[in-house]
């Protein structure tokens, strides 16, 4: 099995996406474990600018050649960014998940929600105690 990157730093959510913290906003995107699992992505939907997300509820879907998911959103706020290169060119979201492969930036209306996300070591642990990794 490939070894699979939980970098320090991010929170992660159970439903896979990662969170990395920009002053009072977050960088949303799939972990690498999501995308190994989902295998080539071939399509994006994401919200727009300017749309609201809330944490827990689906904001998007990926499409890959294997299944449709839906992403679920692990913070509550506004859509600051989205990510139009990954939308164009939905593969680097496998090839570089937690860099070019991200998918929005939320402007963040309650930051006590990222108190409810791991840490990489808790992602690990919860990955391996589900026979996951």
């Amino acid at each position: 099995m490939e070894q699979l990157n939980f970098p320090e730093g991010l929170f992660y959510s159970p439903t896979h996406e990662w969170v990395r913290l920009e002053g009072n906003r977050a960088v949303i995107g799939l972990t690498d474990y999501a995308q190994s699992e989902l295998g080539d992505v071939t399509y994006l939907e994401l919200p727009k600018v300017g749309d609201s997300i809330e944490a827990g509820q689906p904001f998007g879907i990926v499409e890959s050649v294997k299944a449709d998911e839906e992403l679920f959103a692990p913070v509550s706020g506004t859509v600051v960014a989205v990510n139009q290169s990954a939308i164009d060119h939905p593969e680097i979201v496998n090839n570089d998940p937690y860099g070019e492969g991200w998918l929005v930036v939320v402007e963040i209306s309650n930051p006590d929600e990222l108190k409810t996300l791991m840490s990489a070591e808790q992602y690990r642990r919860m990955l391996e105690q589900e026979g996951r990794v």
